[in-house]
């Protein structure tokens, strides 16, 4: 059985919250922190442990098992000041992997040059992905994998059905790798087809290449 993974999260706000809570529904051990009452008697019952102390202050970090912990999350609301602190902390306690919630693009740079894994940015990736949709509803899921790469799931399109993989080349095309299809109705997936595979009209094409490929095929669609 796998151990399970314990995080931290820095701030119990609605982001906070709901990032500790959905952790928690994934059977995560998370241990959170916040300096507002009210907030950590909103969540207490749902989490392996929940903190009444300010995350920016060492004193109080430095009795927190950092360096063991899968990850440490910091959502400190709109004073930069507050995570960046946090984040100088949390990795001078060993903190291996953090996460932070940014607040503008400066305020992502500064985090950048601490050293943190990810910088993201809810509301901005939330509206990306919304009008992405609509723009193009053959996009069901887009993965990215490093700066370069990503996974993309996309339907297939109607003068694709009926012709192989191999007729239609994607690599050629696109220059992007097919690596499963799966069934909408079903759900079952088959992984790394044969070019003699037929698409259907039911039928996902999960697609593996550089960002800039992957937007010619969405265009395409």
């Amino acid at each position: 059985m796998a151990p399970v993974k314990h995080f931290y999260v820095l701030g119990l706000g609605t982001f906070g919250g709901a990032l500790a809570r959905q952790l928690n529904k994934n059977g995560c051990r998370v241990t959170g922190i916040d300096s507002h009452r009210e907030h950590v008697e909103d969540i207490k019952d749902e989490l392996y442990e929940a903190i009444i102390a300010d995350a920016t202050d060492f004193d109080t970090l430095k009795h927190l098992n950092f360096k063991d912990a899968n990850g440490v999350f910091i959502s400190m609301g709109e004073d930069i000041s507050h995570s960046l602190l946090a984040t100088l902390h949390a990795k001078e306690l060993g903190a291996k992997r953090i996460i932070v919630k940014g607040v503008s693009q400066d305020h992502g740079k500064l985090l950048k040059s601490l050293g943190v894994e990810r910088v993201i940015f809810p509301e901005a990736e939330i509206a990306a992905t919304l009008a992405d949709r609509v723009t193009w509803p053959n996009i069901i899921d887009f993965l990215p994998i490093d700066p370069e790469y990503s996974f993309m799931e996309v339907a297939v399109p109607d003068d694709m059905v009926g012709k192989s993989l191999m007729q239609l080349n994607l690599r050629q095309q696109f220059g992007v790798w097919v690596v499963g299809i799966k069934d909408s109705m079903t759900g079952k997936l088959e992984m790394f087809p044969d070019g003699g595979y037929s698409l259907g009209c039911d039928q996902l094409i999960l697609v593996v290449g550089k960002q800039s490929s992957l937007e010619q095929l969405r265009n395409k669609t």
